[in-house]
């Protein structure tokens, strides 16, 4: 401004001077005559030059300041400068705002702007997803009018989001979101929304299993108790004292199997999985299996080996073991006196099968999708006198999950079920590729 109007006084002076000149040497009248034109000259100048100003102020357009003569020419310069500083920063805090957006959308919850009235302002793609918003529609909307759970409009009005709120998604059935507002800035909100159906349901796995474990020992626990007060108080000849202890010893073994299938489970779900360098010959443990099925079954069943030579599996042996084991005995635990049990090897190249036929009681269809659950059981009194824990085909799937082999079960009730553990061609191999001097670490 200072520089602005020395540039003036100048000009005027020099005006002044010209018309001084041509007073002394045509008179006053031409010399005032001068020097009232050149002020208004100079005035007409500097007011075409602000309203040149006022015009670009009106509307203001990044490269398209005026140009200006003289003292303007330096203003609009400063002014050029200027815009072009502005411009940057606006670009910078463009890229900001992007980056940030980007950032948003990445993020695995959803993110929701909410203003002062709780209107959204800007939404991620997981917001969209979780919330069924749509920004491009739903921009300026009170969330509480797209989003009208009870639950989370009394959450929005209570003002209290110390905690966050859970409800179900609005068009995802089954999807259970944990939502929660955080105030930030002048009034504005950041709504967080996060899928924890999953964490939802290992809760209430972990809630299911702690109930089943106790519910699963407390009957044994239960007798032994019972037992033992009795042995206690009243005096028993040695053969009721004997028939006592062995009831006792029944139990005590039942709750060892419990403890040990547990510590099973335990240990698949911690270890790391089976290499490909250890064989599990299958000939041998085919013959084991079938012998230990004879010995459970106690001649009351028909059991048959049909397997298929040229192939072994890759992975841990006794886990393999283990999974066939469970299968083997179960199909002779629930198959009727005379009823025959098959177990079946097949394998190519290309995928390996272990099938346990057996001609027993059937499942029904509905149970079959539960049956690795632990200690899901059809009948339960029945898999108490059978001496079954429950946890057999948990442990079953681990194992075949493990060696990256799936189980598929097929029953009918009164015709018998069959279990299959499917092998991919990864975990086969012929057995003649294999030096018997290097085969095995097991």
């Amino acid at each position: 401004m200072e520089h602005l109007l020395l540039r003036t006084a100048i000009a005027v002076s020099l005006i002044a001077v010209a018309a001084l000149l041509i007073g002394l040497i045509f008179g006053a009248v031409p010399g005032w005559a001068s020097f009232s034109g050149g002020v208004v000259l100079l005035l007409l100048h500097h007011v075409r030059h602000v309203d040149l100003l006022v015009d670009w102020l009106k509307r203001p357009a990044p490269g398209q300041v005026p140009h200006g003569r003289g003292i303007w020419d330096y203003v609009f310069a400063l002014l050029h400068r200027f815009e072009r500083a502005q411009t940057r920063q606006y670009q910078q805090v463009l890229k900001t705002l992007a980056r940030f957006r980007q950032a948003g959308r990445a993020h695995p919850d959803g993110v929701v702007i909410l203003d002062a009235d709780n209107r959204i302002e800007w939404c991620n793609d997981t917001a969209e997803s979780h919330l069924d918003l749509n920004i491009e529609t739903d921009a300026g909307q009170p969330v509480t009018n797209l989003v009208r759970r009870p639950e989370f409009v009394a959450y929005v009005d209570s003002g209290d989001f110390a905690r966050p709120v859970e409800l179900r998604a609005p068009r995802r059935a089954g999807v259970i979101l944990s939502v929660q507002i955080i105030p930030y800035g002048d009034a504005q909100k950041l709504l967080l929304s996060r899928d924890v159906t999953r964490l939802e349901k290992l809760e209430s796995t972990r809630r299911d299993f702690v109930a089943n474990v106790s519910h699963e020992l407390r009957t044994p626990l239960t007798v032994l108790s019972g037992f033992l007060e009795t042995i206690s108080e009243l005096q028993l000849g040695p053969e009721r004292s004997r028939d006592y202890l062995n009831l006792m010893a029944e139990q005590s073994k039942r709750m060892q199997r419990i403890v040990d299938d547990l510590l099973t489970l335990s240990t698949l779900e911690s270890a790391p999985g089976p290499s490909l360098d250890e064989r599990v010959r299958i000939a041998p443990l085919l013959d084991r299996l079938k012998a230990d099925a004879d010995v459970l079954s106690g001649g009351r069943h028909r059991i048959v080996l049909d397997a298929g030579p040229g192939f072994d599996l890759l992975g841990s042996e006794n886990e393999i073991a283990s999974a066939f084991g469970n299968l083997v005995s179960n199909a002779i635990r629930y198959t009727p006196a005379d009823g025959e049990v098959r177990l079946i090897w097949r394998a190519t190249p290309a995928d390996a099968e272990f099938a346990v036929e057996d001609s027993g009681i059937g499942i029904a269809a509905e149970h079959i999708p539960r049956l690795t659950e632990r200690f899901y059981r059809v009948d339960r009194g029945r898999s108490r006198e059978t001496g079954g824990t429950g946890l057999g085909l948990a442990i079953v799937k681990h194992i075949l999950s493990r060696h990256q082999a799936t189980l598929e079960i097929a029953s009918e009730p009164g015709k018998g079920s069959r279990f299959a553990a499917r092998f991919s061609g990864r975990r086969v191999v012929p057995v003649a590729t294999i030096p018997e001097g290097a085969a095995s670490k097991s």
